[in-house]
């Protein structure tokens, strides 16, 4: 009956249990709650965790607890998602995320990305003592020989069967997804895009985006594709698919019928669209030394300035002026680059769409956990709300993980994944690196020491 209790009156109860001792695991007393379902903040509450949940929530500070954290002038937002990770080395990418306050991650294939290497990062993530992320994934790349990536990034070290399926037929991919739906992964990573930058490669045919779709529906399972413009956005939207996993190239017209059919379509459906502004940031990271010089940047990654190469600035001038040329714009400045697309996201997200936050981290400028905050402060200098923004790394992130009914959001009966802030995010969202304390399953995780 205890928790039966707790549920149906979570803000008596606080009150009515301070005779007991030690009666929880963990309490944070009288801090400022931004509970990630798009609420307004709820100023000096109390937070009881017990059994890695959140058992209740209240106005009474006088309660009892094994560990007790004094939240008063802090504030606490539940811990992050990033939706779009890659990574080759997860040990120790993963101390890095959660000390940025990445509580889970969504991995969407990659070079590394066997069975092997998916399992061994689910076994980690499923402790506490160690720090590591929830870990969520898709099956490993579908696409085609010669396509992207496989063709695009020469490091991407190509094993079919392994980390990446060439698709050759129709027929074919009624076998691969009965065989990956074998093991424990939301869905199908299927490649559309031509490539991230030039020289670009053939798309692949729709036939094959529209099998991959209806064969993984016999398994219920979804289809995350990557797209990059207007023509793939159309492909993946004429094919079914529920999951987009990167924004930038696209561009959409509110007042073109054409794109607001493929949106609305895309409603219908429930899908979530990951944003990924990171990429373009990242691309000119070396035109930009000054953006390294950030107290709250680890170390490490303010190392790489240092060993920029001439070779890397003169390639991040070509994409600069690539993206000018594809964006129509004169000036240089990094608002400029991004402005659109901040519009975009901006208008999806009002139209009901499930924008997620994603950084596709793991290239050399894209760094895991940092960049995530990154994509936050791209997303508020373009005019996004604090509080929107959050719940795009929050509840919305658990959404697209089918797992809203137990994270994504600060509320009685969910898991206790939470970062408490020294400084008020909704004041300016740059203050989500002012981590205090990071909590996952009710349990404070180690921090990189400085």
């Amino acid at each position: 009956m205890k928790y039966l209790i707790y549920f149906i009156v979570p803000t008596l109860l606080l009150g009515c249990r301070n005779n007991l001792e030690s009666d929880y695991d963990l309490v944070i007393k009288n801090v400022d709650l931004i509970d990630g379902t798009g609420n307004p903040i709820q100023k000096a509450v109390t937070i009881a965790i017990d059994d890695k949940k959140i058992v209740a929530i209240g106005s009474e500070s006088d309660v009892n607890a094994r560990t007790v954290i004094d939240g008063t002038d802090k504030f606490l937002i539940p811990g992050l998602f990033d939706c779009h990770v890659h990574t080759g080395d997860f040990k120790g990418d993963f101390v890095n995320l959660i000390h940025y306050g990445i509580t889970s991650i969504f991995v969407p294939g990659g070079s590394r990305c066997t069975n092997e290497y998916y399992a061994a990062m689910r076994l980690i993530s499923k402790q506490d003592s160690i720090p590591a992320p929830r870990v969520f994934h898709t099956s490993q790349h579908f696409t085609m020989e010669g396509r992207h990536p496989a063709k695009t990034y020469g490091s991407f070290n190509r094993e079919n069967g392994e980390n990446i399926f060439y698709l050759k037929d129709t027929i074919q991919i009624e076998n691969l997804v009965k065989q990956v739906a074998q093991y424990p992964i939301l869905g199908i990573k299927i490649t559309i895009e031509d490539g991230p930058t030039p020289p670009f490669v053939e798309r692949i045919p729709q036939k094959f985006v529209n099998k991959t779709v209806k064969e993984a529906s016999k398994y219920g399972l979804e289809v995350y594709a990557h797209v990059s413009d207007n023509i793939e956005l159309e492909m993946a939207v004429k094919g079914g698919v529920q999951n987009l996993v990167h924004y930038t190239g696209v561009n959409i017209d509110p007042n073109n019928s054409l794109h607001l059919k493929w949106i609305e379509n895309l409603r219908e459906k429930d899908a979530s669209w990951v944003t990924t502004l990171m990429i373009d940031k990242s691309f000119l990271y070396p035109l930009h030394p000054e953006w390294f010089d950030v107290e709250e940047m680890l170390p490490k990654y303010q190392k790489i300035k240092e060993v920029i190469e001439p070779s890397q600035i003169e390639r991040a001038k070509i994409i600069a002026e690539s993206l000018k040329k594809e964006y129509g714009i004169e000036e240089s400045t990094f608002i400029a680059f991004v402005n659109h697309h901040v519009e975009d996201v901006k208008f999806l997200y009002d139209y009901g769409i499930n924008m997620v936050l994603g950084s596709d981290t793991g290239n050399e400028f894209n760094f895991h956990g940092y960049s995530l905050h990154e994509e936050m402060q791209i997303l508020e200098l373009g005019g996004m709300k604090p509080l929107d923004i959050i719940k795009m790394g929050t509840l919305n992130a658990s959404k697209m993980m089918k797992s809203d009914d137990t994270l994504g959001s600060i509320e009685v009966g969910k898991l206790a994944d939470m970062i408490l802030l020294d400084k008020n995010p909704l004041e300016s969202i740059s203050n989500s690196l002012s981590i205090n304390t990071v909590i996952k399953n009710g349990t404070i995780q180690s921090r990189v020491s400085e």
